[in-house]
């Protein structure tokens, strides 16, 4: 028994030794990091002694969350009564405007009117909203105040639509200056009538107009002008049309007269376009011209050929028509002749012409035939002529010395109409027996035409005058 209890005591007795040799280690690792960690802040101090002035450990004071005056107050908005304008009662107030155009972005001849994008901006002095300032610096201010003040009551004449850009907020800025001076700018999308002249069209030169006029306030309320004069009007270098080439941009000021309230300054923004005429050649006018020098290819091809020339002048028509309808289409339907109207219409007339000039050719050749078959059932037979010599033509017709005698049925005449036509008339003219058999025939010997002269006449005549009409044209409306 005694044996047990001295082992029990040894084994508390190394237990106990155990556990204070951790707790001792324990506690020198505290001490280590506590006396790292102080000697770590005193380094970051700098000093060794306080570390209050590092701004790690304190921070500066949140200047959103300190009292400070309102801007509202420091304007004194609710002193004044902003729904009147500055010193109403007296001179009116000079409005000073420039603009800044950011886009020109469409420009429709259907609808008659253009749409731009622009910033416009308002200068006046409201003493109003004048604040005390040591720096002289200005406040600036989004929408949300602009509703609480007095700004000018600007308006486009003659707009289908406006709008101002609200995306992610309303685009208004207001700047004011301590002396009481303030910019309101906003930015803007309308779309605005310009009444088009198309009587050039194609080849014309449009004036569009963007009018800025105060709505409620006459002239002897509000002065409205040009900031900087023609200055005033700044554009967008990159600014571009893809049928109009931007030409210039100026101002002007007028003064609008309307007999219920009376006179209004009004500002114009003039811009003129100058038309690109490329695309209008490739589409109408190379097209047309190709239409009318195809339809000359008939008057190469035989007369007798039906089913190659009444094809050739039908497609050549019918394609003018397509081009004249495409081309109107996309036009409003103004009440004047258009230059492309003119050149369209005249190839037209030239292309069925064409087709006009065989119809003829094609009916005198039916005439000719009828009459040459009258002219034969008069005159006797001529068979068994016994002098050829009598029956020699004339020699103005060369290629044939004498007659056929073995082609009777013909009167020894060849195949060819036109010859043959003269021929017989010289026949009939040189034999003494039936001289008065064909004195009733003098007449259709006298009314006698050449049908392919008329294609021959053709082939210089339509060319010549449709060269003619392009020179007078290009030389008027280029």
């Amino acid at each position: 028994m005694q044996v047990d209890a001295v082992l029990v005591l040894f084994c508390v007795w190394l237990a106990g030794g155990a556990s204070g040799r951790m707790t001792q280690s324990r506690g020198h690792k505290l001490e280590t990091y506590t006396q790292s960690r102080s000697r770590r802040e005193t380094r970051m101090d700098g000093s060794g002694g306080q570390k209050t002035g590092n701004p790690i450990y304190k921070r500066s004071a949140d200047m959103t969350k300190t009292l400070m005056t309102k801007s509202e107050q420091l304007l004194r908005i609710d002193d004044h009564d902003f729904t009147m304008r500055p010193a109403f009662g007296g001179p009116p107030i000079p409005v000073g405007v420039d603009v800044q155009v950011e886009s020109l972005d469409t420009i429709s001849e259907v609808d008659m009117d253009f749409t731009m994008t622009l910033y416009l901006r308002h200068y006046w002095k409201d003493e109003r909203l004048s604040f005390p300032s040591t720096n002289n610096q200005s406040m600036t201010f989004d929408s949300r105040l602009v509703k609480k003040i007095w700004v000018p009551d600007m308006f486009f004449v003659h707009s289908k639509r406006s709008f101002i850009h609200d995306t992610t907020t309303d685009n208004v800025m207001l700047r004011v200056y301590p002396d009481g001076n303030v910019l309101y700018s906003l930015r803007v999308t309308v779309t605005a009538m310009c009444n088009m002249d198309l009587s050039r069209f194609p080849l014309d030169t449009q004036t569009c107009s963007l009018e800025i006029e105060s709505y409620a306030y006459t002239d002897d309320d509000l002065m409205l002008y040009w900031k900087k004069g023609n200055e005033s009007l700044n554009t967008d270098e990159r600014i571009s049309l893809s049928q109009f080439l931007i030409q210039k941009f100026h101002t002007t000021t007028k003064l609008a007269f309307y007999s219920s309230t009376g006179w209004y300054n009004r500002l114009y923004i003039h811009f003129t376009l100058r038309r690109h005429i490329f695309f209008f050649l490739l589409q109408t006018y190379f097209p047309a011209t190709l239409m009318v020098m195809l339809s000359w290819v008939s008057f190469w091809i035989d007369r007798r050929a039906v089913p190659a020339r009444v094809p050739l002048g039908i497609t050549t028509v019918l394609t003018m028509s397509t081009i004249i309808t495409g081309v109107n289409a996309s036009m409003p339907r103004v009440s004047y002749i258009k230059a492309v109207d003119i050149y369209l219409w005249v190839s037209f007339v030239f292309v069925f012409l064409s087709v006009i000039e065989y119809a003829a050719v094609n009916y005198l050749s039916t005439v000719q035939e009828r009459k040459e078959r009258k002219l034969r059932e008069r005159l006797p037979c001529t068979c068994g002529i016994g002098n050829p010599d009598d029956m020699m033509i004339d020699p103005q017709i060369t290629g044939y010395g004498s007659m056929d005698v073995n082609n009777t049925g013909n009167y020894g005449m060849p195949v060819n109409g036109g010859r043959q036509d003269r021929m017989l008339a010289q026949v009939s003219l040189n034999d003494p027996q039936i001289t008065g058999q064909v004195k009733a025939s003098r007449g259709y010997v006298n009314v006698w035409i050449d049908t392919h002269a008329i294609d021959k006449y053709s082939r210089v005549m339509f060319p010549g005058a449709y060269i003619l009409f392009n020179i007078i044209y290009w030389s008027i409306y280029s």
